[in-house]
């Protein structure tokens, strides 16, 4: 049974008066929704109300989920709405926080085990690439952002990232496209002080 048909169940159940197979759902899926929006907002508080939320929505509204997308991707687009909603009332700006205070299987903070030798030079050279890449993930506009951190660091087709975000899927192509030109551009004087050696 694949991820999608599991879900289908689960959802099956819940709308069926399952309660303990949302609890399933949720238990599946908040380290992911929770990774989502800490890349969308700084305070833990925020983020954990806005988690709530999303699941709250989300159990609200299961009674009309038809099954046209994958449940996590009509999760994440409950999440990411719940989330820019939320800011506007706060009248934040949206943020991200630095990447590398993530689980690093999660981050770009292991870059540097792309190279050959862990020496002091190599490891500090792949924290600044680091570290510069998620400054530049940071200063992308939302859009940017949000298309660039689902297909990179959720792993999300570009098919489901349209669903998630509500646009075309060209869309998602020039998004994703534009955010990796954008890092590429802060990246490019960084690889060229280490002399593309590692690179």
């Amino acid at each position: 049974m694949s991820e999608r048909q599991a879900d289908a169940e689960l959802v099956a159940r819940v709308q069926n008066g399952d309660k303990k197979a949302f609890d399933l759902l949720i238990l599946k899926y908040q380290r992911k929704i929770l990774r989502l929006l800490s890349r969308m907002m700084r305070d833990q508080n925020e983020i954990e109300d806005v988690m709530q939320e999303t699941f709250i929505k989300a159990y609200r509204a299961i009674p009309q989920f038809r099954g046209d997308s994958a449940f996590y991707t009509w999760l994440y687009r409950i999440a990411i709405n719940t989330a820019r909603n939320w800011m506007t009332a706060q009248t934040r700006r949206p943020s991200v926080p630095n990447l590398s205070q993530s689980d690093s299987d999660e981050t770009f903070d292991e870059i540097e085990n792309l190279t050959d030798s862990n020496t002091p030079e190599s490891i500090l050279a792949g924290q600044e690439v680091a570290a510069c890449v998620n400054e530049a993930i940071e200063q992308l506009p939302e859009e940017l952002r949000t298309a660039i951190v689902l297909r990179e660091i959720e792993g999300l087709s570009y098919e489901e990232i349209a669903q998630t975000m509500d646009c075309p899927i060209g869309t998602v192509r020039s998004r994703i496209f534009r955010a990796r030109e954008a890092i590429a551009q802060k990246l490019r004087p960084l690889l060229q002080q280490h002399g593309d050696r590692r690179w």
